[in-house]
């Protein structure tokens, strides 16, 4: 038997902090009585679970979402060539370089800022909602995806990064210039709502959820 399905399944044979009567400090580690309110350590407030840990991961996900959809549908580029205003989205942007024969580049535009955003939510919804209602993957693998798409969250950040770059270099004047459009700061809060959605979600609550479900169960 897998452990993963022994973990879903099997019997419990491993103890937890708080089943031990510990709580473990969030800020540098040390373990202390249940119910203490402060570390001894470095002072930090003690928790077992992460306060308001749903509430939190739901706020901010829906603020990326919301902010998304602008992100997508205002210039992300204001480029002025020789007094010529020309604003470019982000599909937009994919859809020329397919038609100057860059594909690659395309590729990698249409997948840093559509493909994992939209993963990304998906992601942390069904993890939120796993805890809430249970889920079909195994805790073992909800930890995993909860590991990737925290860790891979950072890298939508690659169309703020040349946008950046290429406002920095190309300054011209009226011969040429490039600007941000409004759609670079909506998409960077949005990448930034997400990270915050991702780290505020509480892994152990995939473990504590199993072992709801499974005294429900046994009722």
């Amino acid at each position: 038997m897998r452990m993963d399905d022994m973990a879903a399944s099997g019997p419990q044979k491993t103890i937890t902090a708080r089943k031990a009567g510990l709580v473990s400090c969030g800020g540098c580690g040390t373990l202390a009585p249940l119910g203490q309110h402060r570390c001894d350590r470095c002072e930090a407030t003690l928790h077992s679970r992460r306060p308001d840990a749903e509430q939190r991961v739901w706020a901010w996900l829906v603020a990326g979402i919301i902010l998304y959809i602008p992100a997508n549908l205002y210039p992300m580029l204001v480029t002025r060539t020789f007094g010529q205003v020309q604003e470019g989205t982000i599909i937009g942007g994919a859809i020329e370089l397919i038609e100057y024969g860059a594909w690659f580049v395309a590729f990698v535009v249409i997948f840093a800022s559509v493909v994992i955003p939209v993963a990304k939510f998906v992601a942390i919804a069904a993890l939120i909602l796993g805890v809430r209602n249970g889920s079909r993957l195994s805790a073992h693998r909800r930890m995993q995806l909860y590991e990737v798409t925290e860790f891979i969250g950072r890298w939508s950040m690659i169309d703020v990064f040349v946008v950046a770059i290429l406002t920095a270099l190309v300054q011209l004047g009226f011969i040429a210039s490039i600007n941000p459009g409004p759609a670079a700061v909506c998409f960077a809060l949005s990448v930034v709502f997400t990270m915050l959605s991702a780290q505020s979600f509480d892994p152990r609550l995939i473990w504590d959820s199993i072992e709801e479900h499974r005294a429900r169960g046994r009722t």
